[in-house]
């Protein structure tokens, strides 16, 4: 137990160092922009070139951990992570810190799926890994707020470099104790060549879907551009479909869909994303531009957020242990309905301590009770070879849920708010008004979940529970998987109206 206490703290804070990297940038692109020169239409890709490249290689990087070694590829990934973390912060051109970022994303995508295949062979099923999975969520979760709030600290004491600095030593300490504590493993019924054209193409069809996604409010749903984006990824992503139906060691193995836990879990997961994004983007719009909240005093208003996401999710840890995951996921996704629901009584004049924080701590709740029996039910029956794979698969599932939300989430509160201001409306209303409006739909995301959740998900208790990836959902959601989009829209959010709204 002992040496499996170690496995658990490594990975925690690898995973910690990513997320908190990603949320840490947040803060930091306004003194990116003036010290490096960014124009305000390439700040975005600060962030863009590290969801794009994160969300396009998990895929790859959850099977390459199954096949290469999940030590190895955990390592690859911690030091192309920290390398890249360098290069960042001694950039002095545009190019170089994009590189830079790309590289990081790179690293994430390869850490990430390892790092939850390690935690599926470490721990044993049942009661001892779920309470691994909720002390190792809540480390690495912690780091959405963490991030926050200490990367206004560190741009103000020290300069923005050093909010990619600091990965370094970590990287280091990390490299250093791997070889020591984790052991190597790898699928052991693989044979024959590699999938390079399955890998190419659900690798590129995912970033064309990625990239679309992030553009898609500048193009617009209807240009040329974001169809044309749309049906390449289509065609990428159908081709990958006919690709595996006939490689004789396919990159993902169709079978693995016949698995209804998993798939069922992977299109909760997918609706979940979509809705949670929204959450963390708008609050941040309206705490920031209608309350008047700077970085680190917004940081510090998600504090309770987070510690309200630790104490559900180890809350959660226990009852699915008496329980099957669906009733657990199900009650979790209608309590977190209900929080989305409060996010909709936001008003311009609006105290936090009686909307934001009641909202916040609500969903926070169910979303505690949903990350890990939605990880659970989407590694149930997945066999140990495969689990880089289920991973991946999820990983891959939250990070296109969630440019996808965020995407539509975002076209409609435009709307909302260029009607407003049509109508007289003051800016702080106007934007309120938007915001409200992606609340609602995101309410009614989180309640499809729920229902599909309850109908698809098999209810029966599991003999061979996989437990091991739970807490990367959690790891995810509160962290890296919302701030690049966070920071990219908060950065440039302007509605398409001539009346331009203060910041």
């Amino acid at each position: 137990m002992a040496r499996a206490g170690a496995v658990l703290g490594v990975v925690a804070v690898a995973q910690f160092m990513v997320v908190l990297d990603a949320s840490v940038v947040n803060v930091a692109l306004p003194s990116i922009q003036r010290d490096v020169g960014f124009s305000e239409q390439n700040l975005s890709w600060v962030l863009n070139a590290y969801t794009l490249i994160f969300g396009g290689f998990l895929l790859l990087g959850g099977r390459a951990a199954d096949r290469l070694g999940r030590r190895r590829l955990f390592m690859a990934g911690i030091a192309l992570f920290a390398g890249a973390s360098l290069v960042c912060g001694v950039s002095r051109s545009e190019a170089t810190l994009l590189i830079g970022r790309g590289a990081q994303g790179l690293g994430g995508a390869l850490v990430s799926p390892a790092a939850l295949s390690i935690i599926l062979t470490t721990f044993a099923e049942g009661s001892e890994r779920n309470r691994a999975l909720a002390v190792w969520g809540a480390i690495a979760g912690a780091g959405g707020a963490v991030g926050l709030l200490l990367g206004g600290a560190i741009v103000e004491l020290l300069s923005w470099r050093w909010v990619f600095f600091v990965n370094l030593p970590i990287g280091a300490a990390v490299l250093l104790l791997a070889p020591r504590i984790l052991a190597e493993s790898r699928a052991e019924r693989v044979r024959g060549g590699y999938d390079l054209e399955g890998a190419s193409a659900i690798t590129l069809g995912t970033m064309a879907l990625v990239f679309t996604l992030i553009k898609s409010n500048d193009w617009g749903w209807g240009s040329t551009r974001t169809l044309a984006g749309l049906a390449i990824a289509a065609v990428l992503l159908v081709g990958f479909v006919w690709i595996e139906r006939r490689h004789e060691n396919p990159l993902v193995p169709l079978r693995i869909f016949s698995n209804r836990s998993l798939a069922a879990a992977d299109a909760t997961m997918l609706l979940v994303a979509a809705a949670l994004f929204c959450v963390f983007f708008f609050c941040t719009l309206y705490l920031q531009q209608v309350r008047g909240y700077n970085a680190l005093k917004t940081g510090v208003a998600y504090l309770p957020l987070s510690l309200t996401l630790i104490a559900s999710s180890a809350l959660a840890s226990q009852v699915v242990d008496r329980f099957t995951p669906k009733p657990v996921l199900v009650l979790g996704l209608l309590i977190a309905t209900v929080g989305f629901a409060l996010f909709t009584r936001l008003q311009p004049d609006g105290s936090y301590a009686g909307q934001v924080l009641p909202a916040m701590v609500v969903m926070a709740v169910g979303l505690g009770m949903v990350f890990v029996p939605v990880t659970i039910a989407a590694t149930t029956g997945v066999a140990a070879e495969d689990s880089g794979l289920a991973s991946g698969l999820l990983n891959t599932t939250q990070q296109v849920g969630g440019s996808l939300g965020l995407a539509v989430l975002s076209a409609i509160s435009t709307s909302r708010i260029t009607s407003e201001l049509d109508a007289g409306a003051t800016p702080a209303a106007a934007l309120t008004h938007g915001f409200t409006g992606a609340f609602t739909v995101a309410a009614i995301l989180c309640a499809a979940a729920a229902l599909l959740a309850l109908v698809l998900l098999p209810g029966r208790r599991q003999e061979h529970r996989d437990a091991a990836t739970a807490a990367m959902a959690f790891a995810r959601c509160p962290g890296a998987p919302y701030c690049g989009h966070l920071a990219r829209l908060v950065a440039r959010f302007k509605p398409t109206h001539p009346k331009e709204i203060p910041q």
